[in-house]
């Protein structure tokens, strides 16, 4: 792992430089794609390498600087989303595995909202 991650970081190492992709989707596609995934807590780099969305769209609308109304709406979504389907797949788990695995989503969701 890269000497930058933390200890505790659980994101993927960015790809090597020189590696791309062209992107095929529009503008508004690209904002809904890169709000997804940084709901999930995927990279920009990341994000720019597997779908070729352009890095510096890619952290404008993070930083704020396109957008700024309507991107963070659109992340708040799809982590309630994320939520949500984190929680509907914990009731695979039965009793204390059930209960923790349910309080470990809360604690996550809660702690990405307050950011």
């Amino acid at each position: 792992m890269s000497e930058s991650l933390s200890h505790n970081d659980t994101r993927t190492p960015s790809p090597p430089y020189g590696y791309s992709r062209e992107c095929h989707h529009s503008r508004e596609q690209q904002m809904h794609i890169v709000a997804e995934y940084h709901a999930h807590k995927i990279r920009p780099s990341r994000i720019a390498y597997r779908v070729g969305i352009d890095i510096a769209f890619i952290e404008a609308l993070i930083a704020g600087e396109e957008e700024a109304e309507r991107f963070p709406r659109l992340v708040a979504d799809y982590r309630r989303k994320r939520y949500q389907q984190r929680m509907r797949d914990s009731k695979r788990r039965r009793g204390v595995s059930r209960y923790e695995q349910q309080q470990k989503i809360e604690r996550e969701y809660h702690r990405e909202v307050d950011l």
